[in-house]
């Protein structure tokens, strides 16, 4: 990992005793099942001068909050535990909800020794019940910009006494547009004593920020690029975008019941790839920005719960989650650099456990993905999607697993099993059974088409640029392109109250339909716009699930409607 730094002393990643924490908090790290410290905690803790100013580099999942916290333990420890306006001795300033969340439930237990009061302030909450938290007092707070920055103006919070200040994911903060933020609550807090950034990387905007508010800081890096990831299984399955959805089927009934993050780009793409596997019967939820803060802790708490098996995210929702039991991690969409790449990655694999890391990969992007999987100094595995055989393999396995371990039957069932096999067959019986159950999973496995050999990256020269649609099928400045037409029944037409006079053109309609309907690019055949309404084509092997798709009410479009074209002719 590349970092630019104001002092040359780097502390070497290695292990450390838990006895080796300080004031005594070796004993609540045991509690919560560490055998040692991480490298990066080894590192906090073996620092060169107790006050200096730390700039902490590690990759997701090493275990960075305890680490800033075990930096912070003395100040936390001397804080005068008292109500009234909250004047907390270490402040955090996180850049999304949901890693603020995190580093409040982790410092707390962590604190919990001191009798440390660790308050949380994020956006979109109830500031009336932050007010109340806050007049109990805090030793610690941890807040986002805009939620902290609201405290400090209405005086529900003063930093004069605070002595350490924390800015965690720096970079993030910095690419999230909250400089003017940071620089306004920095006016409040002039008595801080040490400042500690955590970042991706220092450098650019980072390495600014850092040089302004740090003096002789000390640069510490905990497991360097790709040694995180040792417990990981990176995987790469090459598929169309049209072909994604029955990958991603295909994954789950393999893996069916583990708990698995799936990583899309956009927000509209979390609840459209949710959805869609709600309906074929998998317990899917989707975490965006645009839900609610109350939707998104629902979603994020029944993931956590494994009432929801299967969370869809976008990379900036993802920030924060503190699940230690994810198995499987689908790249839906590839990344657009290594260091995403690291992050996504990173929630498998956590706290010693094994993990999988599978993204998918459209033919035409390999050679960028390839070229990223290197910078990221990790090695992965190009493979076909699981089929039926495999998919079967492994639901069979799991289910004599679970018999297996399985407690006695009740009396109950006992005395059916022996009325059942009476004058039956016993292996009969139990494949009647076993129909009855579908162990393998909610529905059917998919049937997928590997890309032919004419269809991958040719190569070329080392300076040449790649032509045509990007992963996304996004063929920039062309206009809406369409697969050649094989006969008259390879598409179903459908009629959209969408026309000319209200603005309807191919590229709008293109955009509208695959949202709508939650299809690609290559899904869709003709166009043709009319005044009033106009019809769009359809694969007919994705027409089911769009038709399906588009029936549910849309917030951004609530007067187009969909309906089968019953006649062409125009």
């Amino acid at each position: 990992m590349g970092c630019e730094l104001l002092s040359p002393a780097m502390s070497k990643p290695t292990t450390a005793p838990l006895e080796e924490a300080p004031l005594g908090l070796d004993a609540v790290l045991a509690e919560r099942g560490f055998e040692a410290l991480t490298p990066i905690q080894a590192a906090v803790v073996r620092r060169s001068r107790p006050d200096a100013d730390l700039r902490i580099t590690s990759q997701t999942g090493s275990g960075k909050t305890v680490a800033v916290g075990l930096a912070m333990a003395e100040t936390v420890e001397a804080a005068p535990k008292k109500g009234g306006t909250a004047s907390p001795a270490a402040l955090v300033i996180a850049p999304t909800r949901e890693l603020a969340a995190q580093l409040g439930r982790e410092l707390s237990w962590l604190y919990a020794p001191f009798g440390a009061r660790v308050a949380v302030v994020t956006g979109g909450t109830s500031i009336t019940a932050e007010f109340r938290e806050l007049r109990r007092g805090a030793q610690v707070l941890v807040g986002t910009p805009g939620r902290l920055l609201d405290h400090l103006r209405r005086g529900s919070v003063s930093l004069d006494g605070t002595k350490t200040l924390v800015l965690d994911e720096a970079d993030e903060l910095l690419d999230m547009g909250f400089e003017e933020e940071l620089d306004a609550i920095l006016v409040f807090a002039t008595a801080r004593e040490t400042t500690h950034l955590v970042s991706a990387t220092f450098t650019g905007a980072a390495l600014t920020l850092a040089s302004r508010l740090q003096t002789e800081p000390e640069a510490i890096e905990g497991t360097p690029l790709g040694a995180a990831h040792s417990d990981i299984e990176h995987r790469c399955i090459l598929a169309h975008p049209s072909a994604h959805l029955d990958v991603i089927v295909n994954l789950l009934l393999r893996f069916h019941g583990e708990k698995t993050l799936l990583f899309v780009r956009t927000r509209a793409e979390t609840l459209s790839l949710a959805n869609r596997l709600a309906d074929l019967g998998f317990s899917a939820q989707a975490l965006s920005g645009e839900m609610s803060q109350r939707e998104r802790t629902a979603a994020f708490g029944a993931f956590r719960r494994g009432t929801t098996r299967a969370l869809v995210a976008t990379d900036v929702a993802a920030r924060g989650l503190d699940v230690q039991d994810i198995t499987l991690v689908v790249q839906v969409d590839p990344p657009d650099n290594a260091e995403v790449l690291t992050h996504r990655a990173g929630r498998t694999g956590r706290a010693g456990r094994t993990g999988r890391s599978v993204m998918i990969v459209a033919p035409r992007a390999r050679r960028r993905v390839e070229s990223m999987l290197r910078q990221a100094k990790i090695r992965a595995k190009f493979v076909d999607a699981p089929d039926r055989n495999s998919i079967l393999r492994a639901a069979d396995a799991r289910l004599a697993e679970e018999l297996a371990e399985s407690d006695p039957p009740s009396e109950r069932y006992t005395e059916l099993a022996s009325m059942m096999l009476e004058g039956q067959d016993a292996h009969t019986l139990v494949a009647h059974l076993l129909e009855r159950v579908r162990h393998e999973g909610p529905t059917r496995p998919r049937l997928i088409e590997a890309p032919r050999k004419a269809d991958r990256p040719k190569r070329a020269g080392r300076n040449a640029r790649s032509e045509g649609p990007d992963e996304r099928g996004d063929d920039r400045g062309r206009g809406p392109q369409r697969p050649p037409r094989k006969g008259k029944g390879d598409f179903v037409a459908f009629q959209v109250s969408w026309g000319r006079e209200k603005g309807a053109d191919p590229r709008r309609l293109l955009a509208l339909v695959c949202r709508r309907g939650g299809i690609n690019r290559e899904d869709v055949g003709a166009i043709r716009v009319g005044p009033r309404s106009s019809l769009v084509e359809v694969t007919r092997s994705r027409a089911e699930g769009f038709e399906h798709a588009v029936r549910k009410p849309d917030r951004r479009d609530k007067h187009v409607r969909f309906r089968r074209w019953a006649n062409k002719a125009r």
